[in-house]
């Protein structure tokens, strides 16, 4: 009698469940359309190489012409001209161009095999963005300016620097750029030519002079990650990890890894914390339909558009990094032999990123570290 009854109050419960209406969950997983992916592949950058091929072009881009960039750049001209007198040296169309330069510019048929810049690491940006429909040629970088994470010389080794290039000893670090897509409300690509942005530090959305914050929906490969409540969010590559990511309090990553880094500026939440994604992620920022506020987009500190409700920004990995050269590549004969009995990175090997982060971050360095530096005290 038992089993009998146990038996019927299992198809009793059976009969009311195929009765019983389907709840819908109140939680659902929010699946961005595949329209939204783009057309560039991401790939893995990678970590350095050499420059196999003796230069035929090289292409001047420099800060404003203050005297000492003139000097420098009539000296670096007049070197090039004595000591490589079949090399074509080419400036971008300016009015202040150099006497001794033809005028180049993005739709030139010439390839341009080196790019030499003059000033700080604002006009590495603008170099990077001279190219961005495609390949960046070496970028062979000298200081001029107020910054120096992407300058390993000074002006004054330019001659052993282009002698290191010309004799196929430069080795260069490939830094990663991002490709950024933007797209209208219907899923419709906003610029009409189609080309992707190229960006080497950063794409930033903020909330501009609106008192508002920006409400915007974060998607990671179609998936929704979350809803950011914040004055902006922040994109950036590992050499761009140093640069505003830093400021909001992102994480420093280095500039051989392939990553993105995204980071909230100032989120409403104390829990919304910077998040590292591989190289081959796509993320989509998506101003939210209940946003109060517009998001302007700025790409390498410059400002390029304003995202309204429904309006998103796609950003992935560029195929097409900045190969930079590194300061190791004019190691002298007597810096190797003084390395060879020395402790630290071998002949050839030390990296430019660490002594930029002790020398210009001060990287933990305490506040009586700092006064010992200073006062000497014992």
């Amino acid at each position: 009698m038992l089993a009998v009854f146990r038996r019927s109050l299992v198809h009793k419960h059976l009969f009311r469940a195929r009765l019983a209406p389907k709840r819908t969950p109140t939680h659902t997983r929010t699946v961005l359309p595949r329209t939204f992916t783009t057309s560039i592949p991401p790939q893995s950058t990678p970590a350095g190489g050499q420059i196999q091929n003796r230069p035929k072009n090289i292409l001047i881009v420099n800060k404003l012409r203050t005297q000492p960039v003139i000097h420098a750049i009539a000296a670096f001209l007049d070197h090039v001209h004595e000591t490589y007198p079949d090399v074509r040296v080419f400036h971008e169309d300016r009015d202040d161009i150099p006497h001794g330069a033809e005028v180049w510019k993005p739709t030139s048929p010439e390839k341009i095999d080196l790019v030499v810049t003059l000033g700080g690491d604002g006009t590495i940006l603008h170099a990077s963005s001279l190219f961005s429909a495609g390949a960046v040629p070496p970028v062979l970088s000298f200081s001029m300016g107020t910054l120096g994470f992407l300058l390993p010389f000074h002006i004054d080794d330019f001659d052993r620097a282009l002698e290191s290039v010309f004799s196929g000893r430069a080795t260069v670090l490939h830094r990663m750029r991002l490709a950024c897509t933007l797209y209208n409300k219907d899923l419709s690509k906003k610029s009409k030519d189609g080309d992707d942005w190229q960006v080497m530090n950063e794409i930033a959305l903020h909330r501009g002079s609106s008192p508002h914050l920006n409400t915007i929906d974060i998607f990671v490969d179609g998936q929704h990650l979350t809803e950011a409540v914040s004055d902006g969010l922040i994109v950036s590559t590992p050499t761009g990890s140093t640069a505003y990511s830093l400021s909001a309090g992102g994480p420093i990553v280095h500039p051989s890894l392939s990553a993105l880094v995204l980071t909230p500026i100032c989120p409403r939440s104390l829990s919304f914390r910077p998040l590292v994604f591989p190289s081959s992620s796509i993320i989509t920022l998506r101003i939210g339909d209940r946003s109060r506020a517009p998001a302007g987009i700025s790409m390498d500190g410059r400002s390029s558009h304003v995202l309204h409700p429904g309006e998103s920004i796609v950003v992935q990995a560029s195929p097409f990094p900045v190969p930079c050269i590194n300061r190791s590549s004019i190691i002298s004969t007597s810096d190797v032999e003084q390395m060879r009995h020395s402790e630290g990175a071998g002949p050839g090997k030390e990296d430019d990123w660490v002594r930029d982060i002790n020398n210009l971050l001060q990287y933990n360095a305490t506040f009586r570290s700092k006064a010992l530096l200073r006062y000497s005290r014992t």
